[in-house]
C-alpha cells in the first residue's frame, strides 16, 4: 500500500503554487495596529483547552439510562436525571461556543480577507495565527466528538425529561420554554457528525455571500494551507516541534475542506491552488498514528466536490485507496 501511494502522489507531485507568506507558528505576536482585535481572539480562544478536556473525558450516561427506562422508578430516573444533568450543561457551553465563534469569525476575515490577501496575511500575522488556532480546535474537537457517539443518546434521554416536564419543579414556565428552545438548537448542533466544522463553513459561506469576496476568502485559505505544507514538508531544513508538524497538518485539512465548500471549483481540481497530492503525501509522511487518520477521513468525507467529474481520476484513485 505505502508504494502504492507513493506512485499515485509522486506521479504529479508539483509545488509551484505554494504561497510567498511566511508565519511563525511558535512565537508570531500581534502588530501594533493588531493589537485590541488580536486580544479580543485571544480572550475568545481561551475556554478551548477546558472545553476539548471536558469533551475527552466525557464518559456518558448509557447506564443510568438504560436502568430508568427498563426499570422505571423515582430512584433510577432520579439517579440517570443526576448524570444526565451535568453531562447536558457541558454539551450546551460546547454549543454556545460555537455560537460565540459565528460572532468572532468574520471579524478576523473582514480583516484578513478583504483587500490584498498577501499583505493582509503579512500584516496580520498574529491575527492569521490565530485564526489558525481557532481552525485546529475544530479539527480536535470534532474529532473528538465523533469518538463519542454517547453525546446523541445522552441528549435524546434530556429532552425526553423536558417533555415529560422534569423541569417543572426546578423552574418557571418561561425559563422551561426558553430551555426547551434552546434544546432543539442544541439538538441541531449534534445532528451533525463534525458540528464545529459546520459551524465554520456555514460562518464562512455566510461571509462571502454577504460580501462578495469568495476570490479572496479562497486566496486565505489556500495560502494558510499551502503555509501549513511549506511549514510541514521543509521540516528538514528548518526543523519544527512536532506539535507544531501536528498543528499545521490539522490547521491544512481544515482550510482546503472550508475552501471546498466556498470555491465553486472546489480544491480538486486541476486549477486548484491546492495541490492535494502534495498535501496526502505530507499527513502520511509527517502525521502522528492518532491524527492522520482522521485527517485522511476528514478530506475524504468532509469535503464537496472530492466525488465531481472534474475531479482528476488520479487524485480521486489515491484518496479511495487512503482508505
Amino acid at each position: 500500500m505505502g508504494n502504492f501511494l507513493s506512485q499515485l502522489i509522486n506521479k504529479d507531485h508539483h509545488d509551484s503554487n505554494l504561497p510567498d507568506v511566511h508565519l511563525d507558528f511558535e512565537s508570531t505576536s500581534p502588530t501594533d495596529g493588531d493589537t485590541e482585535s488580536y486580544s479580543n481572539v485571544l480572550q475568545m480562544l481561551e475556554p478551548t483547552a477546558d472545553l476539548l478536556a471536558r469533551l475527552r473525558a466525557y464518559e456518558g450516561c448509557g447506564e443510568y439510562i438504560r436502568q430508568a427506562i427498563g426499570d422505571p422508578s423515582p430512584e433510577t430516573e432520579a439517579l440517570a436525571w443526576s448524570h444526565v444533568k451535568p453531562a447536558v450543561d457541558n454539551l450546551k457551553m460546547f454549543y454556545k461556543y460555537s455560537v460565540t465563534i459565528e460572532g468572532f469569525l468574520p471579524q478576523i476575515l473582514e480583516i484578513l480577507c478583504i483587500g490584498d490577501v498577501n499583505k493582509n496575511l503579512e500584516k496580520h500575522q498574529g491575527l492569521a495565527k490565530l485564526l489558525c488556532k481557532l481552525l485546529d480546535f475544530v479539527f480536535e474537537f470534532d474529532s473528538l466528538k465523533m469518538k463519542t457517539p454517547q453525546i446523541q443518546n445522552d441528549f435524546s434521554y434530556y429532552r425526553r425529561c423536558l417533555s415529560r416536564g422534569k423541569l417543572s419543579n426546578e423552574v418557571d414556565l418561561k425559563s422551561a420554554m426558553s430551555e426547551d428552545e434552546l434544546a432543539n438548537q442544541v439538538s441541531m448542533f449534534y445532528a451533525y457528525p463534525t458540528p464545529m466544522l459546520k459551524t465554520v463553513t456555514t460562518v464562512t459561506t455566510d461571509f462571502v455571500s454577504k460580501h462578495n469576496v469568495g476570490r479572496s476568502v479562497s486566496e486565505c485559505l489556500s495560502t494558510l494551507a499551502g503555509v501549513c505544507y511549506s511549514t510541514v514538508s521543509n521540516n528538514k531544513k528548518k526543523p519544527q516541534k512536532p506539535t507544531t508538524i501536528a498543528f499545521c497538518l490539522r490547521v491544512m485539512v481544515i482550510a482546503i475542506i472550508i475552501y471546498d465548500h466556498i470555491d465553486p471549483q472546489g480544491a480538486f481540481t486541476k486549477s486548484s491552488p491546492i495541490n492535494i497530492k502534495s498535501s496526502v503525501k505530507a499527513i502520511h509522511s509527517h502525521g502522528n498514528s492518532n491524527d492522520t487518520p482522521n485527517l485522511i477521513s476528514a478530506l475524504r468525507y468532509n469535503t464537496k466536490h472530492l466525488n465531481d467529474s472534474s475531479t482528476p481520476k488520479a487524485v480521486k484513485t489515491l484518496m479511495a485507496s487512503c482508505a
